[in-house]
């Protein structure tokens, strides 16, 4: 009887080819184009006295918002 018991589990299918090789291709895309739209956009508009500390803080928060977005892919 307990050898009867036992349940069997389906295997876990695999995902799409499209989950595992272009959903990460496009994030990685778009990740990278945020971050270096933002970055250089940080250092046209340069007011001055802010010297490295801009550029620093819109890079920063062009990674906190990638990671944010697109961290589930």
């Amino acid at each position: 009887q307990d050898v009867m018991d036992i349940e069997v589990k389906p295997k876990p299918s695999r995902p799409h080819w499209y989950e595992r090789h272009v959903q990460p291709c496009v994030a990685e895309l778009l990740g990278s184009a945020l971050f270096i739209f933002i970055g250089c956009l940080s250092v046209v508009e340069d007011s001055g006295g802010t010297g490295r500390l801009q550029p620093a803080l819109a890079h920063g928060l062009a990674l906190g918002v990638t990671v944010a977005v697109l961290g589930d892919i």
